[in-house]
This record gives structure tokens, sequence and C-alpha cells, in this order.
């Protein structure tokens, strides 16, 4: 506890010290760090593999971009966005925990990919492929959300309430039961548990916590576009989440940290960015099956996958 209440003093002292670009960088790692422990509730806890993790970040980001551009104030369009992409949540949860291992992980990936594809054809709404700019980022109770110092200490504060609340998630009696459906779910459905009541739970909470990321995302990088619900935003959390070590609550966190870093040193130096990238990854996730985080905590004699 104490090691976290000074990493958070440290990150609240950035602004301060730190240049502009490498704000807005910690602020993108806040961002899809948060994104990455919304899918790590599913994966790494409840053992659902989700490749559509990207609607509700996308969802949530529209809503809010249209929200704005018709002169809602920032908060209430932040609000409406997470109430969006939950609600999205529960209903295509309701559809998709119908399924097991690989038909969910795939109809997850279909419903992104048709979000994509509204968010790319529906240009009267959406803007298509240009997607939805100039939005209007005002001062609201005195906060000028334009900022970028303002907006880090902003994103800091709401990652970390949201890292809280899915952190008492899943040390809570609920929490318990999701990593025991992970370990074996034909057993906990013998005890008379509806798992997938449970399932749709987890997937539903998930869903909310992707909304808040996607809802601070859009005035974060002041456009809504196509490429949010792309099935290659989804596999962002996924790459994170495995880097950092699944079922390990900071892991995501770590991996976002490493990716987001590892993306930016790459696309400085060579077009092939994406190709190298794999090159440099690949390993590290052969390496360091667990994680670097699940890695780190066997090093040290922790075992088991939650490492709080």
């Amino acid at each position: 506890m104490r090691l976290l209440i000074v990493a958070l003093v440290a990150l609240a002292l950035l602004p301060f010290i730190a240049t502009q670009f490498f704000l807005v960088l910690a602020t993108e790692v806040l961002l899809l760090g948060l994104f990455a422990l919304s899918f790590n509730l599913l994966f790494g806890y409840t053992g659902m593999l989700s490749f559509g993790q990207a609607a509700y970040f996308a969802i949530s980001g529209y809503t809010v971009a249209l929200l704005l551009v018709r002169g809602w104030p920032l908060p209430a369009a932040f609000v409406a966005g997470i109430v969006a992409a939950t609600a999205a949540a529960l209903v295509l949860g309701w559809l998709s925990v119908r399924l097991n291992a690989i038909y969910f992980a795939m109809l997850t990936l279909a419903w992104g990919m048709m979000v994509f594809t509204a968010a790319f054809q529906w240009r009267d709404l959406t803007g298509g492929s240009d997607g939805i700019t100039n939005l209007p980022i005002d001062v609201v109770a005195g906060i000028d959300f334009a900022d970028f110092r303002v907006f880090y200490l902003v994103a800091l504060a709401v990652t970390a309430l949201c890292a809280w609340l899915l952190w008492r998630i899943v040390h809570s009696p609920f929490g318990q039961v999701l990593i025991a459906i992970r370990e074996n779910a034909e057993r906990i459905a013998f005890t008379g548990i509806d798992v997938r009541h449970y399932q749709l739970a987890a997937f539903v909470v998930a869903g909310l916590f992707a909304g808040v990321a996607g809802a601070l995302f859009v005035p974060f990088a002041r456009i809504a576009a196509p490429s949010m619900a792309h099935w290659t935003r989804s596999a962002e959390p996924v790459l994170m989440t495995v880097l950092g070590g699944p079922g390990t609550f900071f892991g995501p966190v770590v991996g976002s940290a490493i990716f987001i870093y590892l993306r930016n040193f790459v696309t400085a130096r060579t077009e092939f960015w994406n190709l190298v990238l794999g090159l440099i990854l690949l390993p590290m996730v052969l390496v360091f099956r667990g994680g670097i985080v699940g890695f780190l905590l066997e090093a040290f004699g922790h075992t088991g996958h939650d490492d709080e």
C-alpha cells in the first residue's frame, strides 16, 4: 500500500517536472492501461477471451464526441458515454455469454467489427473515415480540460479511482466467484451458482470501465475515429495484458506502459514499426510466460495469479 501511495504521489508530480511530450505519453498509458484493466477482468479473472472490447471503448467515445459537438458540457457527455457503453455491453454480453471458448471470442470479434463498420459507413452521424473532429473542450467549473497538464491529472484521478473500484470488485465475494469460474466453470455450476449470470455481470462491468477509458480518450485525442472500434484496437489490451501478466492486477498497466513506449520508440525509427515491434514483443511474451509482473512475483516468492 505504501508503494502505491508513493507511486501516485510521484505520478501527480509529473506535470511539474515533465515535458509536454512525456505527459501526453503518460496520459495515453493511463487511459489504455485502464482499457487493459477492463479486459483483464474478463480474461485474467473470469477466463473469457474477448476480441471485441474496443466496441465499448468506441461507443463511449463516439457518444462523447457527438454530444460535445451538440453543445453538451464535458461532464454530462462523459457520463452519457459510459452509460451508452454499459448498455451496449449488457445487450451484446447477454447474447455472447451463451457461447463458450473460441465461439465466444469469435462472436465478440464480430460485434466489434460491426461497430467499426457502422462508424466507418454511417457518415452522416459519425463522419465516416474522417471521424468527428474539432471537439469543443471548454473550461468546466474553473478547470481547463484543454490544458494537457490538467487533463493528465484528471486522467490520473479517474484511472486511480477506477483501479480502486476494480480492486474492490476482484477482492469481493463476487470476484472470488469469477476466479473460481476461471478455474473450473463446470464445477462451479454443480454447486448451484448461475455461471452465465456471473459471466454477464463481469462482461457488463468490463464494458463499463472500457467505456470510461473511451470517454476520456476522445477529449484527449480530440477526435473520435473508426479506428477506435477496429479489431487492432481490441488486440491492444490483449497484448498489454499478456505482456504484463494476465490475472495479476497491475500487470495490464505495466504492459500498457511497455507497449506504448516501445511503439513510440520504434515508430520514430522505422516505417516498418509493426514488424519490428512484433519481433521485440514476441520473445518477451515467450520468455515471460506469466507476463512480466507474474514473472517478478514468482521470482520474489509470490505464487498465484492474484498478486495483490
